[in-house]
């Protein structure tokens, strides 16, 4: 009898552990709508051809407004599976900040990732130095190239998830536009699938923002059509929050076509001490989107390139102000009697985390009580609750950007890998319709005033009066060569200084350096 029971045990077990759970069944299920399992494995090469539009919604003329269109490319795409290489030839028309072309290509491999040509306006030292333009990838972007091109190949991921059933999760079904997805979570990825179809719909992961804080990032297909048995969706569309940010239409799809293996070799100049992968901490979101205004500095340093500059530093540039200097972006620095003034917030809470302990060392037992954001856009702004973590700083914005930042500052940040989650819901705001003066108990003044300009929708100026020194941001980087006439950027910052009725000696930037204000009134003229 007992046998009995014991053989009974057993068979109850192997048919339990014989009946998959319900996240295996979605993948089978996937990988069968999509061609079957053999039809995926049997692809060796991919070829593809397409068009891209991509928007950014933190470049946006107002604050919280319409996203900003950014650039519209054509690439053709190689891969091959077996090597783990893909190569994209990119031709990417750009419509902001400036209207340029760049043609380029990018291999990416599991060790290493490369340019070939000019991708960004912001080159790093690398590609500076190279003949003719090329670089090496950071860490950074090769590891998001990797995540991004697994998203964008829906039955090897399916493969691979079916292939480890251990590492399948359980996953919350995924609503989009009214209808409900059930979904597994695999590697970071949440597959949501199609009730109907059974096709992967959603592929999905939980990223952070610098400035709407937890986000989820959304690959949504759709026009499957049939490429030798094998299901491709035609029609592909990146999301942030529900927002459109990249609709892409591949044109041609080929499988198994001869792939030379040269095409994802680099030259050897470039090569030597490539980066690995980053690990850790990836900021997914500024990788992502820098690239689609052509602005990306491809360094695994945010903030500066680790290739040619020894780092930030707080520059002394007037007696009790620094700039900061050495990176992309710049913050001003205004000692006051008590405490401090700081304006802008550049690219993320790491940037800003080094300023308060730079700024500690230099002025120390001064918090900063007035944080200063000259306009709304992402890279100057990202950095925000860094430094609003002392809990009695105010925030000052530019005229109808308060309700904006309300927003940003009550957005959950459980994902902010630089700072705990907390909530910034109650930081007082100051929005500024013209001007706004901070001023200290020994009569040092520091005030801002909005101007109009063809750049973003309530932008500011700060003037420090007893330095005889502004501060401006994107309308003119001080200490870099002017253009040969005067663009609307730059006659609107001479129509402000003059309607304000200032008179300064010299400019600070939030990129660039500090120039005489002289350089630009001789270019403006009368």
């Amino acid at each position: 009898m007992q046998r009995a029971l014991a053989s009974l045990s057993v068979l109850l077990l192997l048919s339990c552990a014989a009946q998959p759970t319900k996240e295996q069944a979605l993948v089978s299920r996937g990988i069968d709508a999509l061609g079957g399992a053999n039809a995926l494995a049997g692809i060796r090469t991919v070829a593809v051809k397409g068009s891209m539009k991509q928007w950014e919604p933190e470049q946006s003329d107002v604050p919280g407004g319409e996203m900003r269109f950014c650039s519209e490319s054509s690439f053709e795409t190689v891969s091959d599976r077996a090597a783990r290489a893909t190569r994209t030839d990119w031709v990417r028309n750009f419509a902001y900040p400036a209207p340029r072309t760049f043609t380029f290509s990018e291999i990416v491999t599991p060790e290493a990732g490369y340019i070939l040509g000019i991708d960004s306006n912001s080159r790093n030292a690398q590609s500076l130095k190279t003949v003719p333009p090329a670089h090496s990838m950071s860490g950074l972007r090769l590891a998001t190239a990797q995540r991004e091109l697994k998203r964008l190949s829906p039955g090897a991921l399916l493969l691979e998830m079916q292939a480890n059933p251990q590492a399948l999760q359980p996953a919350l079904d995924v609503v989009a536009e009214g209808r409900i997805y059930k979904a597994a979570s695999y590697g970071g990825f949440t597959v949501a699938f199609d009730a109907q179809s059974g096709l992967p719909a959603i592929i999905r992961t939980l990223d952070y923002d610098n400035v709407w804080g937890d986000v989820t990032y959304d690959l949504r297909l759709s026009d499957w059509r049939e490429v030798d048995g094998v299901k491709v969706a035609m029609a592909q569309k990146h999301e942030l929050n529900g927002r459109a940010l990249i609709e892409t239409h591949l044109t041609e799809v080929r499988f198994n076509a001869p792939v030379d293996a040269a095409r994802f070799q680099a030259p050897e100049s470039i090569r030597a001490g490539a980066a690995k992968p980053a690990t850790g901490n990836v900021p997914w979101q500024w990788v992502i989107r820098r690239q689609f205004i052509g602005l990306y500095l491809d360094s695994d340093n945010t903030s500066y390139d680790l290739r040619g500059s020894p780092g930030l530093r707080l520059q002394d540039i007037a007696p009790g102000v620094s700039l900061v200097q050495g990176g992309t972006h710049n913050s001003l620095v205004v000692e006051m009697s008590d405490h401090l003034i700081v304006v802008d917030a550049p690219i993320g809470d790491a940037q800003s985390a080094w300023l308060l302990k730079a700024a500690q060392e230099k002025y120390p037992g001064k918090p900063v009580r007035w944080l200063v954001l000259t306009h709304h856009h992402m890279d100057h702004t990202g950095g925000v609750r860094g430094l609003l973590l002392g809990g009695k700083t105010t925030l000052v914005v530019g005229q109808g950007a308060a309700a904006h930042w309300r927003r940003v500052l009550s957005a959950p940040t459980s994902r902010n890998p630089d700072l705990p989650a907390r909530d910034f819901g109650m930081v007082p705001i100051v929005e500024v319709p013209e001007s706004h003066v901070m001023a200290d108990d020994r009569g040092r003044q520091v005030i801002v005033y909005h101007l109009d300009n063809p750049h973003a929708k309530g932008m500011l100026i700060a003037w420090v009066p007893d330095a005889r020194l502004g501060f401006v941001a994107d309308l003119w980087s001080p200490g870099t060569p002017l253009p040969p006439k005067p663009n609307p950027a730059l006659l609107s910052l001479v129509t402000a200084v003059k309607k304000a009725g200032i008179h300064p000696e010299r400019f600070a930037g939030g990129h660039g350096s500090v120039a005489p204000y002289q350089q630009l009134t001789q270019l403006v003229g009368p």
